[in-house]
């Protein structure tokens, strides 16, 4: 398996109230916009993305309350995983200290045309979710596509 790891993020939310954002999975349509949310499908414990022709699904492994979920592949996805979201203290108790682990078995091909991309993605993610903490919008998403959503 390929690991990779993002670069760690002081949110400005408390652990408990980020840890719940994400302990649903139905949260993460809620972010979706409309003409993509019948691509994903999703309940308390899962979630599947069903994009030109891939099937991609996640599940629940693992919940610590308020410092980690661990979440691994799930129904017909191409390739194994496993994600981690991690949550952290900062030693203020209304910041948390957020990273994400993950992976991937990938062949030598998929680890060269994806592996970068991969870390880059998981940084980017990190460093969206503390841009929103702050009240600001990560470039190239709608703040629209948000509303529903409490980070």
């Amino acid at each position: 398996m390929e690991k990779y790891k993002s670069k760690t993020g002081t949110v400005s939310k408390p652990p408990y109230e980020l840890y719940m954002s994400f302990v649903d999975m139905t949260n993460f349509t809620k972010m979706l916009p409309e003409d993509k949310k019948s691509m994903v499908e999703a309940d308390y414990d899962t979630i599947t993305v069903n994009f030109q022709g891939l099937c991609i699904g996640a599940k629940v492994q693992q919940r610590i309350p308020y410092s980690y979920i661990g979440l691994v592949d799930w129904g017909n996805s191409p390739v194994p995983f496993h994600v981690g979201l991690n949550f952290g203290s900062t030693g203020d108790p209304y910041k948390t200290a957020f990273s994400i682990e993950m992976e991937a078995e990938l062949n030598f091909m998929m680890k060269m045309m994806i592996g970068k991309k991969l870390q880059e993605g998981l940084d980017k993610l990190v460093d969206g979710l503390v841009a929103m903490s702050e009240g600001r919008m990560p470039e190239g998403v709608d703040p629209e596509m948000l509303k529903n959503m409490k980070v």
